[in-house]
């Protein structure tokens, strides 16, 4: 693994790479790079990444405690705590002008969100391609990659997004992204505190996972990189600076879709509580019925014919609560049952239930498509070839 991974490296794949897989109690971890291009302070392993859309399944995770505290319920409206969100108008047709719609059959519900079937999310299309697409980008909504200082403050932004029909009726298509940032907000009114706190308090501090969240403070800059990616053109062009950049300083509005940054065995800590089906040195965050309702596939054929992240995607994949679900054994590591999910800004997380597994890969170079980069791709397969019983 070292050796291929460090070949990524050379080509410029990547500045850095920490890959970490965790099998049946062992840990092995490779620290390869540095943090910026042409070279500068080596990679660590406790090097803090912006994991981007890893952040969805702990907002995922966070709605369920609540689930389980009976402060939310799957099926109820989601209006109670987000009035905004009553009485919305669908439009008629994905291309047709904002005013061609008609009334919404049903609410919006929890269940909706996590399973990103609430009627809206980031078309698949070039940006000003529909013009709900271009109302949306003049909203400040956050429906790009991760820019944690454009969007304003949840009760504005929820207040905003109030003020665009939805694009499909819910509970009809699966459409990635708003439902999660949707679902930070729900969380927070339903909570009483602000997202950052919630998680804080309830599944951040208990595990430990001090260098997970919506910023990093100016003490830990030292533990920080750059990050790099144009996503027109794929060029490794800075997207987003150490100090004074978007992760700087808090942001008004935290994304539960996309704004957390983390380190590797942070996340590893979330990853083993989920794999031990809730439970974490002893300590219950989630029932085990929790778990297995998040990680298993909730979409039927009708809800993933919007094509997912690409045409085929939905072929071996299904959707739980905030992440990805294999259906279909299609790959030497893509065992059915596999779940987790990655972010487009160089992070990839999957934990495997019948093989006691967790990987996890952090890099600071971007994706530039929905297709995992063959970085990512050797990773996961060298993680699998590794297993030698």
């Amino acid at each position: 693994m070292r050796k291929v991974l460090a070949g990524h490296v050379e080509r410029g794949a990547a500045p850095g790479v920490v890959a970490l897989v965790a099998r049946q109690g062992e840990v092995h971890v490779e620290v390869i790079g540095s943090k910026t291009i042409g070279g500068g302070d080596p990679i660590r392993r406790d090097t803090i990444f912006r994991i981007a859309s890893m952040t969805k399944p702990i907002t995922a995770a966070a709605a369920m405690i609540l689930v389980e505290e009976c402060r939310l319920r799957l099926d109820e409206p989601v209006d109670h705590f987000l009035p905004e969100l009553a009485g919305r108008r669908v439009l008629r047709r994905l291309d047709g002008p904002l005013d061609d719609t008609e009334l919404v059959k049903r609410p919006i519900t929890l269940r909706d969100l996590l399973t990103f079937r609430m009627g809206f999310g980031i078309v698949m299309a070039p940006p000003g391609t529909y013009p709900i697409q271009t109302a949306a980008e003049a909203l400040d909504l956050g429906q790009g990659p991760p820019q944690p200082q454009k969007p304003p403050r949840p009760d504005e932004w929820i207040r905003r997004f109030g003020t665009l029909p939805l694009m499909h009726q819910p509970g009809e298509k699966w459409m990635y992204n708003t439902g999660s940032d949707v679902l930070g907000v729900l969380i927070a009114r339903a909570s009483g505190q602000p997202l950052e706190a919630f998680l804080r308090e309830r599944l951040f501090e208990p595990r430990g996972m001090d260098d997970t969240g919506f910023s990093v403070p100016a003490a830990k800059l030292d533990r920080f990189g750059p990050s790099y990616g144009n996503f027109q053109t794929g060029a490794a062009e800075l997207y987003d600076p150490t100090e004074g950049g978007q992760w700087s300083r808090p942001p008004a509005f935290p994304s539960g879709g996309g704004g957390l940054v983390s380190t590797v065995d942070d996340y590893l800590a979330f990853a083993r509580m989920l794999l031990n089906n809730g439970r974490h040195d002893g300590e219950r965050i989630l029932s085990r019925a929790a778990v297995e309702t998040m990680t298993a596939d909730q979409l039927t054929p009708a809800q993933k014919a919007a094509g997912g992240l690409g045409p085929d995607f939905f072929d071996d994949h299904g959707w739980g609560y905030g992440v990805s679900v294999v259906t279909r054994r299609a790959s030497l590591a893509g065992p059915v049952g596999q779940y987790g999910w990655s972010g487009g800004l160089g992070t990839s997380w999957l934990s495997d239930p019948a093989e006691g597994m967790v990987g996890i890969l952090m890099t600071q170079r971007a994706w530039t498509s929905p297709r995992p980069p063959d970085i990512c791709l050797d990773f996961w397969t060298l993680a699998y070839q590794a297993i030698d019983e």
